[in-house]
């Protein structure tokens, strides 16, 4: 069973900044794709940022700028800069294997002075 785990989240003021990491339970180098969702509340969760195993990106247009994508053999990464209140949400690890899809528990971030 895979499991990932998401930490990094918290309380931050408005243009500040934080980064998230993701841990999996295997090797991530195996895992041709992972990425970071948001669910608001009341809103569809949505995608915010993904990176391939070869290192291509896509970023949801509301992020190009602020957020970075990152991935290392051990650890998936999001860098996030001048946060906004609206990038208020649950956060959560998203990796695809073998045709599998996983999730993590999430982490809560919450932007706000």
């Amino acid at each position: 069973q895979v499991r990932l785990v998401e930490s990094g989240g918290g309380l931050v003021q408005p243009g500040g900044s934080l980064t998230l990491s993701c841990a999996a339970s295997v090797n991530i180098f195996d895992i041709y794709t992972m990425a970071w969702y948001r669910q608001a509340p009341g809103k569809q969760r949505e995608l915010v940022a993904a990176i391939t195993s070869g290192g291509s990106t896509n970023y949801a247009d509301s992020v190009k700028g602020r957020f970075t994508i990152s991935r290392d053999n051990a650890m998936m990464y999001l860098k996030m800069n001048s946060l906004k209140p609206e990038d208020t949400a649950v956060y959560y690890c998203y990796a695809k294997i073998q045709l599998m899809n996983y999730w993590g528990q999430g982490t809560q971030v919450t932007v706000s002075s």
